[in-house]
């Protein structure tokens, strides 16, 4: 240590220490050195010790200037780094990390308050290891917390739990306690007179927060608040522009969509105008929506499709009537065809994942043009159906009271009643004759109501024609549908003649339980040439026995004979070999011969007694 030789030296030796940032206890030490010395007088002694006391209130003042020339940097800067951030989150998470570094604290965390609740909620926090502490929530005046945020004024205590100016409650003192805190420094993140939440330090010893911690953690939270606060409105922005941006591009999608239906409604309106029909309709309205569509009439019978048809859902259309709109099912959008209350069909859309409201309307559209198509088609079909149906019953009921005045008719209507034709009637139990005729339109050059029965004057083989029409109407209409054919009737007269032939096959079909099966006289075997009007026993002998007669004209065999001989004796082989006068080994390979000859059936009842009716013709015929 230096020797104090003179007051001035010792003021020299004190401003040296001061200059170069000594300690107090190295300010101290000079005083103390030259009193231990005795080479100083009283007098300086005295004015050492009062330079020495002012010496460490400078370096104090020192101190304190750093300290605070330290906490404005690191307030600038955290407001710097404030002012950069924008996501509220994110400077959240700043805040409460600069300021557990600024305070040198154990614990800094964050509350926001909610202002529906009355509440105040702890939003981050920096040093916390309670997942307990970190899910407090404070009533407004509970606990610190509640009380800053309530009252807007900071709050500090050095222990906690002993500071009965807060309002004690079980769940906030239990998180307190598993976080280990003890002094908590609170100050309110407010704009204005707005209070946003609460900014705490906190830490787990006994700790006195003094007015410069208290001030300078209040700094921090009034740059936190207005940087939280400008994050928010820049959120709040950004949300905005970004609801703008969707609606805008909401309105473009649906003025587009507006753009596309009023087209696709002219196209439709122009198609339906020039005479387009329902499969015109159907694939234009299929373009215009991207999918496929079908279209059904009120009985659920397929009109048109656009693609391979899809089947109806009776409970979608049902929903679709009482809603008054278009309904989607799991993969399908129904639409009803409706005039007023009357249904008039459907409309059926796939290959559509969900259709938009644009989309939907335009959907909705479309089946009002097809109710106008439908009306329209309907008022031509009842139109022409008076027209054919009063030709076909002037035809039917008086065909020769003026034969050409019907020719002509038949002309104009593009029928030619000279040419052949296959007459049919077809009968439905308890089925709309309407919607049986409509379905039979497709096989017949004229179709009508006579009589209670749907008459239809067809081409082709009447027996075929029958067969298929059957077939094809009860698909349709799905009931059974029984179909009488006769002819092919050239002419008035003969058509009429062949419609009560074909009225009476439709009977004994009816009679033989033969219900929803077709056939003309011809195809019902014997009874068809009891029945007929023209029958014909040459034929009815070759349909029955054809491959056996052939067969005994090639190879000069007695296969007929052998049948004449075992029906004859009772179907019984050991009398029918005396007869024939051969081994009973013969009779069983004639016969197993007529069976590969005419079906294994041969025996049957019905079978057989067409084949022994046959046997008796041809032995007429014979004689």
């Amino acid at each position: 240590m230096t020797a104090v030789t003179a007051p001035s030296d010792a003021l020299r030796r004190l401003l040296d220490l001061l200059a170069s940032g000594a300690s107090s206890e190295q300010l101290a030490h000079v005083v103390v050195a030259a009193r231990a010395e005795g080479t100083l007088g009283a007098g300086d002694l005295a004015a050492l010790a009062s330079a020495g006391e002012l010496a460490l209130r400078i370096r104090e003042t020192l101190a304190e200037h750093r300290r605070r020339e330290a906490q404005l940097t690191a307030l600038f800067e955290t407001a710097s780094e404030l002012a950069a951030l924008s996501d509220p989150d994110t400077v959240l998470r700043s805040i409460v990390r600069r300021a557990r570094a600024l305070l040198g604290v154990d614990v800094s965390y964050l509350s926001l308050n909610r202002e529906s609740e009355n509440k105040t909620y702890v939003r981050v926090s920096d040093g916390s290891v309670s997942a307990e502490f970190q899910q407090i929530v404070l009533g407004m005046g509970e606990g610190l917390g509640g009380l800053v945020a309530q009252t807007a004024r900071p709050y500090a205590t050095s222990d906690y739990f002993t500071d009965e100016r807060f309002k004690h409650t079980r769940h906030i003192d239990s998180g307190v306690k598993d976080e280990g805190l003890t002094a908590i420094l609170g100050v309110p993140l407010a704009i204005g007179p707005k209070v946003l939440g609460v900014l705490f330090a906190s830490d787990r010893a006994t700790r006195e927060f003094t007015a410069d911690e208290v001030a300078l953690l209040s700094s921090l939270a009034d740059h936190a608040a207005i940087a939280l606060d400008s994050a928010n409105l820049l959120d709040q922005t950004r949300r905005a522009v970004a609801e703008l941006n969707e609606a805008n591009a909401t309105i473009r999608a649906q003025n587009e969509a507006m753009e596309r239906a009023e087209d696709a409604h002219d196209r439709l309106t122009d198609l339906v105008l020039r005479g387009g029909d329902l499969p015109d309709v159907a694939d234009a309205v299929a373009g215009v929506l991207h999918g496929d569509l079908t279209v059904y009439d009120a009985d659920g019978t397929l009109l048109a499709s656009s693609a391979d048809p899809v089947a109806l859902d009776p409970a979608a259309l049902a929903a679709a009537r009482t809603a008054g709109r278009a309904v989607s099912t799991e993969d399908c959008w129904v639409c009803a065809v409706q005039a007023g209350p009357e249904l008039l069909g459907s409309l059926v859309l796939t290959g559509r994942a969900g259709l938009t409201g644009p989309d939907r309307r335009l959907f909705e559209r479309a089946g009002v043009v097809t109710a106008l198509l439908l009306m329209l088609r309907r008022s031509v079909v009842r139109a022409e159906d008076e027209v054919r149906g009063e030709l076909l019953t002037d035809l039917l009921t008086a065909p020769d009271r003026n034969p050409r005045a019907l020719l002509a008719r038949g002309r104009r209507l593009g029928i030619d009643l000279s040419a052949p034709h296959a007459v049919l009637v077809a009968h439905a139990d308890g089925g709309s004759r309407r919607r049986v005729a409509s379905a039979a339109a497709r096989h017949a050059t004229l179709v009508g109501v006579h009589a209670e029965e749907v008459v239809l004057l067809g081409e082709g083989d009447p027996d075929e024609l029958a067969r298929r029409v059957a077939a094809d109407l009860g698909a349709a209409t799905g009931r059974p549908v029984t179909v009488g054919a006769a002819g092919p009737a050239s002419g008035p007269s003969a058509i009429a003649d062949a419609h009560a032939e074909a009225a009476r096959c439709v009977r004994a079909l009816l009679a033989l339980g033969r219900t929803g099966e077709g056939a003309a006289m011809a195809g019902l075997g014997f009874l068809g040439q009891l029945l007929g009007d023209r029958a014909d026993l040459d034929a009815f002998v070759r349909r029955t026995l054809g491959p056996v007669l052939d067969y005994d004209g090639r190879r000069g065999t007695e296969l007929v004979a052998t049948l004449r001989a075992y029906f004859a004796n009772g179907s019984q082989l050991a009398r029918t070999k005396d007869v024939l006068h051969v081994h009973v080994n013969t009779v069983v390979q004639r016969l197993e011969r007529v069976a590969s000859l005419l079906g294994e059936d041969w025996q049957a009842p019905d079978r057989a007694l067409e084949i022994q009716l046959a046997l008796r013709l041809h032995r007429l015929r014979d004689a």
